[in-house]
């Protein structure tokens, strides 16, 4: 009996044990919902007073200070609450979803749109900035070290201010100019008096230069001077002018004068050159270019006329004196050239075409006169 006792005794603490943890196991999450429950409602309820508490936020508009009193608890909830509107390019110093705390300052700045006007192109930007320079900046709008800017950089920016660059380019360049030769004339005692001949020919030098042109926006506006060295000097052109005097012999000069009658022409003569040859020329035959300054001047100095001029052999004929040539009438000895050699005389005509036809023409008869022109009766 003894030990059936013990059995059922034992059975029955067993059963009781079990029933025990089984109820607890049970219903342990009917205690903790609750408490659960009541911490998230208290929660929500601190959370709802601290956003529903009134605040003072400070509100800044374009450097205007407002203090607002509100109960909004977000930064966007507060822009609707005082009507304040944000465009695409306007400022904020917080985000629009950031909680709001008493005291909190809310920065808002305006853009304002300027003109850009830039590399060939106008557009129109928007911009907080204060300033010219802050403005490009903001754009990343970069300056060379020569580009102009109106206004300056340091100018402040009021709405639909208009700001110009000038893209400014500066180009070194080394350029090569010719140095004109001088030409110079010296005495020649050995020449005679009224030739000229060339003892030197002219050579015109090279004039290095360097030069810088200035572009504005592609256009040259400027071209200046930096610095130049001669790199070849020009050498002049020396002419030799005769002082030489023609010698005229005495019987020439001394010569009585003898009357001629040619028709109704009367007039006195030294002496009759017979079996003369007659050429012809142009100013363009003396050897000079248009552009020289002595071209068309015989060599005694008179400028070359037809009617008057000829070339002669001053050994035979001197310089300034008059003849009369059969066939041509009066002609004054003006001029010299190399071909012209005694009983040769070249008539100047201004007719190329007329001088290209005129030939050699001889047999002529020339009565010498005198430095004076006769006067024919």
């Amino acid at each position: 009996m003894g030990q059936i006792s013990e059995e059922e005794t034992h059975v029955e603490r067993s059963s009781s044990t079990t029933f025990a943890m089984r109820w607890k196991h049970e219903n342990l999450r009917y205690v903790f919902l609750p408490a659960i429950f009541t911490c998230v409602i208290i929660m929500m309820f601190m959370v709802l007073m601290y956003g529903t508490a009134t605040k003072r936020i400070y509100v800044v508009v374009n450097g205007k200070e407002t203090v607002v009193e509100t109960q909004q608890w977000e930064v966007n909830r507060l822009l609707d609450e005082q009507a304040i509107t944000m465009g695409a390019y306007d400022k904020i110093n917080l985000p629009l979803d950031s909680k709001l705390k008493d005291g909190d300052r809310v920065v808002i700045d305006y853009a304002q749109p300027f003109q850009l006007t830039a590399d060939g192109k106008t557009e129109t930007k928007y911009t907080t900035a204060k300033t010219v320079s802050s403005a490009l900046q903001e754009y990343q709008v970069e300056l060379g070290k020569e580009d102009k800017i109106v206004p300056s950089l340091a100018s402040a920016l009021t709405p639909n201010s208009q700001i110009k660059i000038v893209r400014v380019q500066k180009v070194e360049q080394d350029v090569t100019e010719e140095i004109p030769y001088d030409t110079v004339k010296q005495d020649d005692a050995k020449l005679a008096k009224g030739k000229q001949e060339i003892v030197q020919e002219g050579k015109e030098g090279v004039l290095l230069k360097q030069i810088v042109k200035v572009y504005e926006d592609g256009v040259l506006v400027a071209e200046n001077l930096l610095d130049q060295t001669i790199q070849e000097p020009s050498v002049n052109k020396i002419v030799a002018v005769g002082t030489k005097s023609e010698v005229v012999t005495l019987s020439l000069k001394d010569k009585p004068d003898q009357k001629l009658s040619k028709g109704d022409i009367n007039f006195n003569y030294k002496e009759i050159l017979n079996n003369v040859s007659l050429t012809a020329y142009t100013a363009d035959g003396g050897g000079k270019a248009k552009d020289d300054p002595h071209y068309g001047y015989t060599a005694s100095g008179t400028k070359v006329t037809e009617g008057r001029t000829i070339a002669v052999d001053p050994k035979l004929i001197p310089l300034g004196w008059w003849v009369y040539i059969d066939g041509i009438g009066f002609r004054r000895a003006e001029d010299t050239g190399g071909a012209i050699k005694g009983k040769t005389i070249d008539v100047y005509y201004e007719d190329e075409d007329y001088v290209n036809r005129f030939g050699r023409k001889r047999g002529y008869t020339v009565y010498v006169i005198g430095p004076k022109k006769p006067v024919v009766d």
